[in-house]
């Protein structure tokens, strides 16, 4: 049983674990805020609210007489366990309380509150149900049959771990068990080494374990706000090793953890880091250009780069590959629901007065937007049931946040108001303008089809934005999981297709599906774009930049 519910924790975090989005969040104020609307709603709108009681009144007499056909969504694993259908009672209270959130949201949906008002009003009155759920009652039967079974020690135990997580958590229950995993020891163990620093990054090439690389290498950006080793997660769950055994040659950025000394830092102050580092990289493997890889807010970080070697016409890049990689930051997702230019103009304040964004912060107030898969399933696992928290790498990694210097924070702020990405010129780094149609290299663009940080038509139209020819790939994960694809899951899909018209539903509708990882395919994209095979580098580093420090370096290591 433990087991079992695990394995339905780690599956559900995969799906719905949010990659940070560094720009916006929910305020308590605004919660609030909206929970204040929907009460003055109900007072100026008695008629309409008398109606959906003596509605809910009718659905309940069904209940009570067992007339009711309410059921739970299907999928919804909280009341997969038999007695919620088949004992009269748990039956009767859980279509009670189906009734109640589904009159709730009818309520919303029917009165006259303007479009983005109802939005936020079912926002906040989920909140509100899936915090109710009978599932995270002590009438859980699966609680009550784990009380039994353990002689009333999983109460003790959930107990113990609640106490902990006050002290410990900010109150809210843990995601993964922190004691199972170390980094360097049984996470990012690619063997590498450090071969340059500098105040914002370590540069990290990794060993060849092929006797011959592409003479073209590939350098790996992170998002500024999480830790580079997702790249190298476990042996089995590695990018990095994936490359080396396709023969290429792998350098990966390790952003160091900013504190509030660091809040001047911007964008340009990235881009400036990370030209250092491409011209270490050319100086140790000879090669007069690379290939790039960004991840989210990292891709958006190297695109800008791009941007910025078009405007000098300096072609160091030859082909870039971006994964859930959103630069059209028009979003039509709960992530913008709260995104107004107040709080918007707020969060920038607070991040000003702090120095900094802390990442741990930002994860807690994500979890409460998918509030039933990172946060009531753990409340169920770890309190209820008394289980400890699930050892699982993924979530081991997202709750290894860094911060974010309030400049950069301010600029993504700033990016995620204007869009000035969409438009020519309309930004500027590192003393030039940036004009994405002027960046005419190949490049590879991954999106999934359940990112609900990311989503993937996005993530299409800001492929458009690219002068170059765009090879776009659409996996069937979410924004973890569009990452860490490595080949052999049977379940893995993926859509190509050759043509890139504008409307993304169009290409979606000519796409070919094919079966296993997209990184099959993308490695043979990328051996097309990494030039011939050399003889594999015997050392790392060169005379001007020796290796240092192992991999995975000291960045990582900063908290």
């Amino acid at each position: 049983m433990t087991d079992k519910n695990n394995d339905d924790l780690k599956r559900q975090a995969s799906d719905n674990t949010l990659g940070l989005n560094p720009v916006v969040g929910i305020r308590g104020k605004d919660l609030l805020t909206s929970a204040r609307m929907v009460l003055s709603q109900a007072l100026r709108q008695p008629f309409h609210s008398a109606k959906h009681v003596a509605h809910f009144g009718i659905e309940l007499k069904n209940v009570m007489l067992g007339r009711s056909e309410l059921t739970p969504e299907d999928g919804d694993r909280r009341f997969a366990d038999p007695a919620w259908s088949q004992n009269p009672l748990y039956r009767r209270y859980l279509q009670t309380y189906l009734a109640w959130r589904k009159e709730l949201h009818d309520w919303i949906e029917e009165s006259a509150l303007a479009p983005q008002d109802v939005s936020r009003g079912h926002f906040v009155i989920n909140l509100m149900t899936e915090a109710m759920a009978p599932s995270n009652t002590m009438a859980n039967p699966a609680a009550v049959k784990r009380f039994f079974e353990t002689g009333g020690k999983s109460l003790l135990d959930g107990l113990s771990h609640l106490a902990k997580d006050l002290v410990n958590n900010g109150g809210l229950p843990s995601q993964v068990n922190k004691d199972a995993f170390e980094v360097g020891q049984n996470l990012a163990t690619t063997p590498g080494a450090v071969v340059f620093r500098n105040d914002q990054l370590e540069l990290i090439q990794y060993n060849p374990v092929t006797e011959q690389v592409h003479e073209r290498p590939l350098l790996v950006v992170p998002p500024q706000i999480n830790k580079y080793y997702v790249f190298d997660l476990t042996p089995e769950k590695s990018l990095s090793r994936f490359l080396l055994r396709n023969h290429v040659q792998t350098f990966v950025v390790s952003w160091r953890n900013p504190t509030k000394a660091q809040r001047e830092w911007g964008l340009s102050t990235y881009i400036e880091a990370l030209k250092e580092a491409i011209d270490v990289i050319t100086s140790i493997t000879g090669s007069k250009d690379i290939n790039m890889l960004g991840a989210c807010s990292g891709g958006l970080t190297t695109a800008s780069l791009l941007g910025h070697y078009a405007a000098l016409k300096d072609p160091k890049v030859h082909a870039l590959t971006l994964l859930v990689s959103v630069l059209d930051t028009h979003l039509d997702t709960q992530v913008a629901l709260f995104a107004d230019e107040f709080t918007l103009e707020a969060a920038k304040r607070r991040s000003y007065q702090a120095g900094v964004l802390e990442g741990s912060d930002l994860a807690k107030v994500f979890a409460w937007m998918r509030p039933n898969d990172l946060i009531w399933n753990y409340w169920v696992n770890n309190y209820l049931l008394g289980n400890e928290p699930p050892v699982f790498d993924i979530l081991y990694w997202n709750n290894d946040t860094t911060r974010l210097p309030a400049a950069l924070h301010g600029e993504f702020i700033d990016m995620f108001q204007t869009n000035p990405l969409t438009r020519a010129n309309a930004l500027e780094v590192c003393g030039t303008p940036i004009d994405l149609k002027q960046v005419t290299c190949d490049f590879f663009c991954v999106a999934g089809t359940t990112d609900h940080i990311t989503p993937w038509t996005s993530c299409y139209k800001s492929a458009l934005l690219f002068g170059g020819k765009c090879e776009f790939v659409l996996s069937n994960s979410g924004h973890i999981q569009s990452i860490l694809n490595p080949p052999g899951n049977p379940k893995s899909r993926y859509m190509t297709n050759s043509e890139m018209p504008k409307d993304p539903k169009d290409w979606q509708d000519g796409a070919t599906k094919h079966t296993d990882s997209w990184w099959l395919h993308w490695q043979a994209w990328l051996a097309e774009r990494s030039g011939k095979l050399n003889k594999a580098p015997t050392s790392l580093g060169n005379k001007k930049h020796p290796a240092a420090v192992a991999a995975p370096g000291t960045y990582v290591h900063e908290r």
